[in-house]
């Protein structure tokens, strides 16, 4: 929090895991740094305490410079990832009004072509292998699970203000369309490029300028199919888990973030299956969601009180 508050820090970029973000990130905000965010449980957890920052931020600007760059609440909570990226671009000069659908391109996985059985018996070597995107071990699993694609749709309701309704998934395996907007009078834009993180880093960065990069060029003559597929909901249970979570309230979204992150630790050591990540998610959803919107100190309880239940629980071991 000192550090983010600084006088001479103007750009706060958050790249931990976990709740333990949100405390510095709203820190940062109430002092008028803008935020550049990866963390996803900032917003999944705690949207409800973030975005009214931002946009309270945004208003500020406005009313010096209605159309300039810091009139904007995406100005202010600028989405890394790349999904959100895309979105965000796709949306610059757009009235949100007139967005129809928000569509977020999921590649699928390592499993995507796995049938139940064994995907119900993947190993943690089986599900850091990535088929395009090279990550880190906790983001490579949440991907194999399509939990990712749950919590960026959570994100999404509170980084553009949309009701779950009109935020959908679909898989995109070739990951070179990183998600699309659909608006009113049936126009879609998507953002295209070559599965390159540094693009959506150097876009938050800079933005509303665009520099010279070092990402490779997406060549279309090169690549010569992109597919789209519904996800496999019976499979991938975690999406609708998310989603669900999601719809009943920040209290569910922070039981959902902090039991997924204990499960995949868990996964990762042999300790329960792969498909039962999806198991201790859902049981910590149902066990500790609450009926209200939580304070910061209610979302950091209820997360210490969820890995200690994710850590102790015998739901999903392995035999």
């Amino acid at each position: 929090i000192e550090m983010v508050t600084r006088d001479d820090v103007d750009l706060v970029i958050v790249a931990t895991g976990g709740v333990v973000g949100l405390r510095p990130v709203l820190a940062a905000l109430e002092a008028g740094k803008v935020v550049a965010t990866a963390n996803k449980e900032t917003l999944v957890s705690g949207g409800h305490l973030v975005m009214p920052l931002a946009r309270r931020l945004a208003a500020d600007a406005a009313q010096g410079d209605p159309t300039g760059p810091l009139a904007s609440p995406l100005a202010w909570v600028r989405p890394i990832d790349s999904e959100h990226s895309a979105i965000w671009q796709s949306l610059v000069g757009e009235d949100l009004l007139s967005v129809a659908r928000l569509i977020l391109t999921a590649s699928g996985g390592p499993f995507r072509t796995w049938n139940a059985e064994r995907t119900a018996r993947a190993t943690p070597q089986d599900a850091l292998q990535h088929p395009n995107w090279d990550m880190g071990a906790k983001i490579t699993v949440d991907s194999a699970t399509l939990m990712n694609k749950g919590l960026e749709v959570i994100e999404a309701h509170w980084l553009y203000d949309v009701p779950y309704e009109q935020i959908e998934v679909v898989v995109h395996p070739q990951s070179l369309i990183h998600s699309l907007v659909e608006f009113v009078d049936g126009s879609v834009k998507a953002q295209l490029g070559l599965p390159d993180m540094r693009i959506p880093i150097q876009y938050a960065v800079t933005y509303p300028q665009r520099t010279a990069g070092p990402a490779p060029r997406l060549e279309l003559t090169e690549h010569s199919q992109m597919t789209f597929e519904p996800p496999d909901a019976a499979r991938f249970p975690a999406l609708a888990i998310a989603r669900a979570a999601g719809k009943a309230g920040p209290g569910a979204t922070a039981a959902l973030i902090a039991a997924d992150d204990v499960a995949v630790e868990r996964f990762l050591a042999g300790q329960i299956t792969f498909d039962g990540m999806s198991r201790v998610v859902e049981q910590a959803v149902q066990r500790f969601s609450i009926d209200h919107d939580p304070d910061l100190e209610t979302l950091e309880t209820i997360d210490t009180e969820v890995r200690a239940w994710a850590r102790a629980t015998s739901e999903g071991r392995a035999a």
